[in-house]
């Protein structure tokens, strides 16, 4: 049985469409656009917050979205379990709502990225990296100008200690280090869960992986991992009782 997905559309949103087109016409999942200014959330069971230049990346990149109407029901949707996965600048947009910790600084070298890099799975023990084993290297796309994750050191302790950092940027061989960092991240951290681990936001783009054709399928098992293992987790059934037993089993 297909989920239900919902792509949030801002204005200056340009990776709507692939997101789109990726879990309709790749995964055969059914999906909505839902326009910025949308207040209900109900129908989903998960939301994607897609790539691109929300606002103009006016202010600093995701400040204005955070305020968009829809946000408060993103908000909401995380609280009572919903799964909601934010890519490059829905990362960003997630970490200003609060929805995940950190912040987004300028790249290392002031210049915008965008090329193929490697990431390195970290933990396969979530919604969005089942389908991988740990140490699996994947080769990903960014395309970001404000990639630079920013933590503070108890931030970044936490995220260690929980096991929560998902993807760090890496070489081929799987080394983690600093030429293989294409924005100075801490720690290379390229994707992160928030503590109830239905909350992800990632830099790099599986969804401009995740078919053969585009040089690289590695961004698959990203939405195979929500698509296969979280089935039985349904937005439109979902009720305070069952979202604190939801929380408590994951």
């Amino acid at each position: 049985m297909a989920m239900k997905f919902g792509v949030i559309v801002f204005p200056g949103s340009n990776c709507d469409h692939d997101c789109y087109y990726v879990l309709k016409k790749v995964f055969r999942q059914d999906v909505d656009f839902i326009w910025h200014k949308e207040e209900d959330l109900s129908n989903f069971d998960a939301i994607v917050l897609p790539g691109g230049f929300s606002y103009g990346d006016y202010l600093r990149t995701g400040a204005i979205a955070r305020f968009s109407p829809v946000m408060s029901a993103v908000v909401e949707f995380a609280d009572t379990g919903g799964i909601v996965m934010g890519i490059c600048n829905g990362f960003q947009i997630l970490c200003e709502a609060g929805l995940l910790p950190g912040a987004f600084m300028r790249n290392r070298d002031m210049r915008f990225v965008c090329k193929f890099v490697k990431i390195r799975v970290e933990n396969n023990d979530s919604i969005f990296t089942r389908a991988f084993r740990v140490g699996d290297v994947l080769r990903v796309p960014v395309a970001h100008g404000d990639g630079l994750y920013y933590a503070d050191q108890a931030v970044l302790d936490s995220l260690n200690g929980s096991n929560r950092v998902l993807f760090r940027y890496c070489i081929e061989s799987g080394e983690i280090t600093e030429d293989a960092n294409p924005n100075g991240s801490l720690e290379n951290i390229a994707g992160i869960i928030n503590e109830h681990g239905n909350v992800m936001g990632m830099m790099p783009h599986p969804e401009r992986c995740s078919e053969a054709i585009l040089t690289s399928a590695d961004g698959a098992n990203v939405f195979n991992s929500i698509i296969q293992n979280t089935q039985h987790v349904s937005q439109r059934t979902r009720t305070a009782k069952g979202t604190a037993e939801w929380q408590k089993n994951h």
